[in-house]
């Protein structure tokens, strides 16, 4: 996509800027992008709404294989793998059990674990990298110039103004910086009147299973956190009540009992919550010097739990960018920043098309819609290969930016895995032994900053060129 406002002058840091980048936002997408960014030695500002130790509400619960690889790649996975439950199966529509044990991954499962886990561990290393957060502060207006964009800040202190040579809005649905730049957010609810609950059981619902089934005008699905604590979502098709309806616990246990047949012995519930959920999707997610992630770029329904996911995958995704175009290594900055939107808006829309699908395919009852559940329940269920993509897509694993742009697994290098010479944060150049490519012209990165490795296979006489982010670079002049 073309950007519009500004063009990318000088390649160095602006003298008079306050930041090289202002993050909005600090939920996990804000505060991977802010790590990165500090972590590569940028200054970053990192502007939140919310007191300081005020947790976002507990909704997002779910970590992808793909996800885990990410934070992998930053030395933050296995500390995570101690707070949550693996899940190795997902099984939905009453009798289709997708098996995630097959991921070619380090990480054959999906992890449930509490957002506010990933937050706290995301922001000790935005801390430690040096990040500057500004709680309680709240974005009032933006301009951009050739150079820089001036934020217009409320904070406790009162007004004041900050300038950037880019600014991120991270800063979810009701996006304050999205607003700011002029951008609509089209779309629709998907479904309305949700209940969620953190309650606890008596009885296993089903071992190292996400259980999500539809039975008699209702919809519920049961996770695991590991610590005794279990996720419950449900619906009724026949109280769609506003969002202010409180929930009783009694409403929670009702709709699990319809439409899995127990309600596993439910006795304790710490939070309950109801909620609607809405496909929206900006057109851009970069207007200028100002872009846009996560749930400020794109929402999506709650089935196969890829919305946070999806979040700090754009994010993954813009950090390096925006780090080889402050650097001043990128050979064509514009087209750099412009490649986020070109590569990341597309697995935006895929991933809203795809879970649409399944809530509608979940909670459908006429005959055409029970007719096409039923039909796709066979085909995942007998078609491996289908099934393996469908898996693919909901772990993430299977998707790609396009043939030259493809996932790279975890390798394993003379030098070491693959992810965790990643943690360095810049490209990695793996080559034969006894050999030393170059770099392709194009590549956004200095030759002595990048990684050189070799295969630890002796016979692999390729070279692959992997980018921060995990993903091939191609390797042209």
């Amino acid at each position: 996509m073309s950007t519009t406002g500004t063009t990318n002058k000088t390649p160095h840091p602006t003298p008079d800027a306050d930041a090289d980048v202002l993050v909005v936002g600090a939920g996990p997408t804000g505060l991977l992008l802010a790590g990165d960014l500090a972590a590569a030695g940028r200054r970053v500002t990192l502007v939140e709404r919310r007191p300081q130790g005020l947790s976002n509400l507990t909704r997002a619960f779910s970590v992808h294989a793909r996800t885990l690889e990410q934070l992998d790649a930053r030395g933050l996975a296995d500390e995570l793998l101690t707070t949550g439950s693996r899940i190795t199966g997902l099984r939905i529509f009453g009798g289709l059990d997708l098996d995630l044990s097959r991921l070619p991954s380090r990480f054959p499962f999906l992890l449930t674990t509490p957002q506010y886990e990933v937050e706290q561990l995301l922001e000790r290393r935005a801390l430690s990298s040096g990040v500057d957060f500004r709680y309680d502060t709240e974005l009032r207006g933006l301009r951009q110039d050739a150079d820089t964009v001036t934020a217009e800040l409320a904070g406790p202190d009162g007004p004041t103004t900050l300038r950037a040579r880019y600014l991120v809005g991270a800063d979810g649905v009701r996006s304050a910086v999205r607003g700011a730049i002029g951008l609509p957010f089209p779309g629709a609810s998907v479904i309305r009147s949700m209940v969620l609950a953190d309650v606890r059981l008596t009885e296993e619902p089903g071992g190292r299973l996400l259980t999500v089934t539809a039975s008699g005008g209702a919809l519920a699905f049961i996770a695991p956190f590991g610590d005794g604590w279990y996720r419950v979502m449900g619906w009724d098709r026949d109280r769609q009540v506003p969002d202010s309806e409180p929930v009783t616990f009694d409403e929670v246990r009702d709709i699990t009992r319809r439409a899995l047949g127990s309600d596993f012995g439910m006795h304790e519930a710490r939070w309950v919550s109801r909620f609607h959920s809405d496909e929206r999707q900006a057109p851009a997610y970069r207007s200028g010097r100002v872009f846009l992630a996560g749930d400020a770029a794109h929402v999506h329904s709650p089935a196969g739990g890829q919305g946070m996911n999806t979040g700090l995958q754009d994010a993954a995704n813009l950090s390096w960018k925006l780090t080889a175009v402050l650097r001043g290594e990128a050979p064509d900055p514009e087209a750099l920043l412009d490649s986020y939107q070109a590569e990341r808006h597309p697995i935006g829309k895929l991933v809203l098309r795809s879970s649409g699908t399944l809530i509608r395919l979940a909670i459908g009852h006429s005959p055409l819609q029970r007719a096409a559940r039923a039909l796709a329940t066979r085909i995942l269920g007998v078609v491996r290969p289908a099934a393996d993509r469908a898996v693919g897509q909901i772990s993430g694993i299977g998707l790609s930016y396009g043939p030259e742009t493809r996932r790279v697994p975890d390798l394993e290098l003379r030098e070491g895995r693959l992810y965790e010479l990643l943690r360095k944060g810049e490209f990695v150049l793996i080559a034969p032994e006894g050999t030393t490519p170059a770099l392709p012209r194009t590549a956004p990165v200095a030759p002595d900053r990048a990684i050189r490795a070799t295969w630890a296979d002796p016979t692999r006489r390729d070279t692959l060129l992997v980018r921060p982010d995990g993903y091939t670079a191609p390797l042209g002049a």
